[in-house]
């Protein structure tokens, strides 16, 4: 296989190009390109990554399918206001629906529409409770088998109910329990979100219990965290639940005693956009003294969607705040390890948007207000090799010179365009146009190529 007129190094606007001949995708040569002038030039990226998607909820709201036995109907469950509860509700009512025929023709129109995105592995939510069974996790070991061969799809077990309280809190971790024995080995994380309990004591005991199973099962740990914008309060009882899950960590020795392959996600976490900027360094500080492995996770486009609306009687209904934790100031300023995920798909939680890693990056710069080139730079890590580490996979090779014996099998290669064709006046022959070049890594973030114009290196 070769690879004709390959940018060099996709940090620099003017590097070189190459041709580059390879051999069950390792470099076995590599040349100054003999391309014609007009060949487009490509370029050789790390590939993307999902470090948290739910797999069992994408496309309810746009699968359109014909109600049938095998595949249940969902339009009557479209948002009326948007909200939050609104959106547990008429989820918990689409769970009631679920077939396996459904969720497995769901789950693999979304692993279909990642690989052609760029996407090779992914961390997928499947909720367990007393109304699911289990039903979400044996569709989704149905489709990492199948889709074995073009990404790595790690399983996390989770819950989205109550596990502490109300009056299926019971019966909901029971699930979950059964299940982590039975299919222990296709279960790679443990997630939970301590937000949904009834009362603070419920929601620590929700974190403990995760903290104690993931220990007990080795496997990662994922929690979905201060899911609110309400101003921190400066009482421990009633600070953010990232501070607990922390000293909870720490109590039971993560460190010491897990597998140190094992990490901890936090998701969303926006209420710690409310802190003070000396709160928020005093955070970073205590994570980056407990040695944990810690990775945030921010889900920009659910966060929006849901964050920051006005009350009923607000004033200043156009003030409305990004609500969501700013992932390029969490790594550069103070110093922690995050990265960036889609969350959902097609869903009541985030009904718009292709769940493209790529365009979310590219929406980030304006969402974060970064526009430097090493800002441009650092969201593609948040999409690829960042979000690979928070899963606790190895990262690919960075972007830099290739050079020969380099594997570069799994590599996501962007091809660029020689011309956009037009039709011509009637009678003449069609217009053409030449295609803006995407030359370096930046230009793969201001300017997202089509999916069409993006493979994987096999």
């Amino acid at each position: 296989m070769i690879l004709e007129n390959v940018v060099s190094d996709a940090r620099l606007h003017s590097a070189a190009l190459w041709d580059i001949e390879l051999e069950d995708g390792c470099v076995q040569s590599i040349r100054p390109s003999e391309a014609s002038p007009d060949t487009p030039p490509q370029l050789l990226l790390p590939p993307l990554c999902h470090p948290h998607v739910h797999i069992d909820k994408a496309y309810i709201l746009t699968c359109n399918n014909r109600a049938s036995p095998q595949r249940p109907a969902y339009s009557d469950l479209c948002p009326t206001s948007g909200s939050f509860q609104e959106a547990l509700a008429n989820t918990s009512r689409a769970k009631e629906r679920y077939t396996m025929d459904d969720l497995y023709l769901r789950g693999s129109q979304l692993l279909a529409t990642s690989y052609t995105q760029g996407v090779t592995a992914m961390r997928a939510f499947v909720e367990l409770d007393h109304v699911t069974g289990t039903l979400p996790l044996r569709a989704a070991i149905r489709l990492k088998k199948d889709f074995a061969h073009l990404l790595e799809l790690q399983i996390c077990a989770f819950a989205q109910d109550p596990i502490c309280s109300t009056a299926h809190g019971d019966r909901n971790m029971a699930v979950i329990e059964d299940a982590l024995a039975e299919f222990a080995g296709s279960i790679e994380a443990l997630g939970t979100t301590p937000y949904v309990e009834t009362s603070r004591e419920a929601s620590l005991s929700n974190i403990r219990w995760a903290v104690t199973s993931a220990l007990k099962h080795r496997l990662h740990l994922d929690f979905h965290l201060d899911y609110t914008l309400e101003i921190p309060s400066y009482l421990p009882s009633q600070r953010p639940l990232t501070y607990s899950v922390v000293e909870i960590l720490e109590g039971y020795r993560w460190a010491q005693m897990a597998d140190s392959a094992k990490t901890i996600v936090l998701g969303h976490c926006t209420q710690l956009s409310m802190l003070n900027d000396v709160e928020r360094r005093a955070l970073a500080e205590v994570i980056i003294a407990s040695k944990l492995p810690i990775h945030f996770v921010g889900l920009p486009t659910s966060d929006i969607y849901m964050m920051g609306r006005p009350g009923s009687h607000s004033e200043a209904s156009h003030s409305r705040p990004r609500g969501t934790i700013h992932v390029p100031s969490m790594i550069g300023d103070l110093g922690l390890s995050a990265c960036l995920g889609i969350n959902n798909v097609g869903n009541a939680f985030t009904p718009f948007g292709t769940g493209d890693p790529l365009e979310m990056a590219s929406w980030a710069v304006g969402i974060y207000q970064v526009g430097t080139v090493k800002d441009a730079e650092l969201l593609y890590e948040c999409v690829s090799n960042r979000a690979r580490r928070a899963i606790g996979l190895d990262g690919f090779a960075q972007c830099g010179l290739i050079h020969k014996g380099q594997n570069l099998r799994g590599m996501l290669l962007l091809r660029n365009q020689r011309v956009v064709e037009l039709p011509g006046v009637r009678g003449q022959s069609n217009m053409t146009v030449p295609s803006r070049q995407r030359l370096s890594l930046k230009d793969a973030i201001w300017d997202p190529p089509d999916i069409n114009s993006r493979s994987i290196v096999r």
